[in-house]
């Protein structure tokens, strides 16, 4: 009989270790977890701060030679080539729906640059949209982007005369610059939608905060309920082997 109660008393001791064990392990997940999520949060606020201060140093040129850095602001002058508009789908303006016309531009000295032109209404319509263009020589000035890798794509890019995100391949034309004007003033400028920065590094640091906390009280509840299995585990212990 005694040797009975020694094996269940053990059998019990080794589920409560295992409890308590797996108890802090899930719980750990969660801290580690927490913490990596507020650093990530924390380093997008710098990055945040960083691209700001490189707008904001940004420099201001005219058709120029080399490759404009991120944000700076371009004056161009050339000729439309309407023919070669596209438009970048599912824009959104004021709670409206509608597309942003794509249209390259041919510079005096020949070379080609893409103009983002704003916002053009279309409503839910898939229909190709049609865009009124400036015939003749034309001065534009915006904001220059850089191009880069743009959200993930599910299917082809182009669907008639739209596309899912810009990509300069969606051109058979050698473009002067990998990148794109978004327009601010001159003809054929639409209502702007594009901005430089979506979220403030504020905002960043407010989600890295907010992690961090949830880490804080994530902790909080393994200890409390490690200790508190603990107790149940040596209390059980007690029960089962009175000696």
């Amino acid at each position: 009989m005694a040797t009975t109660l020694s094996i269940t008393s053990s059998q019990h001791a080794r589920r409560g270790r295992w409890r308590q064990r797996l108890w802090y392990a899930l719980w750990s997940l969660l801290v580690v977890l927490g913490l990596a999520l507020g650093l990530w949060q924390w380093e997008r606020a710098a990055e945040k701060r960083a691209y700001l201060a490189r707008l904001a140093d940004a420099p201001t040129l005219t058709a120029p030679r080399e490759a404009p850095p991120e944000g700076s602001r371009l004056t161009l002058s050339g000729e439309y080539l309407a023919d070669h508009t596209l438009f970048l789908d599912n824009r959104t303006h004021e709670g409206r729906l509608g597309v942003a016309p794509l249209t390259p531009l041919r510079g005096d000295d020949g070379r080609l640059w893409l103009v983002q032109r704003g916002f053009l209404e279309t409503g839910t319509s898939r229909a190709d949209p049609v865009v009124d263009t400036p015939q003749g020589r034309v001065t534009l000035r915006g904001r220059w982007q850089v191009a880069g890798e743009g959200p993930p794509l599910f299917g082809p890019n182009r669907e008639g005369a739209r596309l899912q995100r810009i990509a300069l391949e969606a051109w058979p034309l050698d473009f002067a610059h990998a990148g794109w004007l978004h327009l601010e003033e001159g003809p054929g400028a639409l209502p702007a939608w594009w901005t430089p920065n979506v979220l403030p590094p504020s905002r960043h640091v407010g989600y890295a905060i907010q992690w961090w906390g949830l880490a804080l009280a994530a902790l909080a509840v393994m200890i409390l309920g490690g200790r508190h299995l603990g107790h149940d585990h040596s209390r059980d212990t007690r029960k089962e082997d009175p000696r």
